[in-house]
């Protein structure tokens, strides 16, 4: 079989396992979150274009999915080389800082402080997708709604955290 032929062959367990990490981080994540909804989100002042509670569930899991196959495809290109090593690490400090905003939002109600980490986060989304790109053009371009919806969440974030100074 040739080495090209096995990258394109689907392989069912490393899916899965892409997806279980990636699905376990937003559902830790979803345990800061979820208390604080009612509670001192509710209080907090929010612009016009805050959407409704209901909303992030389902554009979360959609963005972990899209997350999770996108590294799944460039998983399969794995290698000892350098830019597979520089690759792996940026997705995983997007993935951890995609994990820290809502301990850092929701679970200490430091709304500067996720400031911060969203626009880390935006900008190591943007190297995520320039070098999952090297590997596979389709896994750069999943990555493409989750940069969209990590935009407005930035917007949504600086306009809470000035609402509220």
């Amino acid at each position: 079989m040739s080495s090209t032929a096995s990258i394109r062959k689907f392989q069912f367990f490393p899916f899965v396992i892409s997806l279980l990490i990636t699905l376990t981080i937003g559902f830790v994540a979803a345990f800061f979150t979820r208390p604080e909804i009612q509670g001192w989100y509710s209080t907090l002042k929010k612009p016009s274009f805050n959407p409704p509670p209901q909303v992030f569930a389902p554009v979360w899991t959609t963005l972990y999915v899209l997350i999770a196959t996108a590294a799944y495809l460039v998983w399969k290109h794995r290698s000892r080389k350098p830019v597979y090593k520089v690759t792996r690490g940026i997705y995983f400090i997007q993935l951890f800082l995609n994990f820290s905003w809502s301990i850092v939002f929701f679970g200490l109600h430091q709304v500067g402080g996720a400031l911060v980490i969203i626009l880390l986060l935006w900008a190591s989304i943007v190297l995520t997708i320039q070098w999952f790109s090297k590997f596979n053009k389709v896994a750069g371009w999943l990555l493409w709604p989750y940069l969209l919806w990590v935009s407005f969440a930035a917007v949504l974030n600086g306009s809470i955290y000035f609402l509220n100074s």
